[in-house]
């Protein structure tokens, strides 16, 4: 049982992420309750919406503008979501998923979905490259980590970078 549920922050697009998220990454949207705010068409949303993905469950609330229009709470990097990949190739279809329509790339892999919420999306070679017996080996692919700017993590060029390859 997970004990820990993500609560993910919305103004009215809760129903709209959990389906993005779903698809990119697969899962299963659980439940919806109640009735939240109204999206722009005046459509009223629900106020949670319980979706499922990579195995871990979240709640997307819908918690409506404040008094100014503007969203009661804005995601920023002091939390982020963190996902190892084992094949490049998917780290590469997820992090452009993610950046899709209005998502903005950042540095050391990390990136901005749509709605503001930030990702790590890291090769499951990383902390192994970082922790690793050669401590000048470790150094290159931090370096390496640390210059990656606006593009995915490439977990073969952090090993070459560690391995001392030119």
């Amino acid at each position: 049982m997970q004990r820990i549920v993500p609560n993910l922050w919305f103004t009215h697009e809760a129903a709209q992420a959990a389906a993005y998220y779903t698809e990119i990454f697969g899962g299963t949207v659980l439940t919806t309750f109640g009735e939240g705010p109204a999206d722009p068409t005046g459509v009223r949303q629900p106020l949670t919406v319980e979706f499922e993905i990579l195995g871990m469950r979240f709640v997307g609330i819908n918690g409506g503008p404040g008094a100014d229009g503007k969203p009661v709470f804005v995601p920023n990097e002091a939390v982020s979501l963190e996902i190892d990949f084992e094949e490049q190739d998917e780290l590469e279809r997820v992090w452009h998923a993610l950046i899709a329509d209005g998502g903005e790339p950042s540095y050391c892999g990390w990136l901005k979905d749509k709605w503001g919420f930030s990702w790590q999306l890291v090769p499951a070679n990383l902390m192994g490259l970082m922790t690793g017996p050669d401590t000048e080996g470790a150094a290159r692919a931090m370096q390496a980590m640390l210059d990656t700017k606006l593009v995915p993590l490439d977990g073969p060029a952090l090993q070459a970078a560690y391995d001392g390859a030119p």
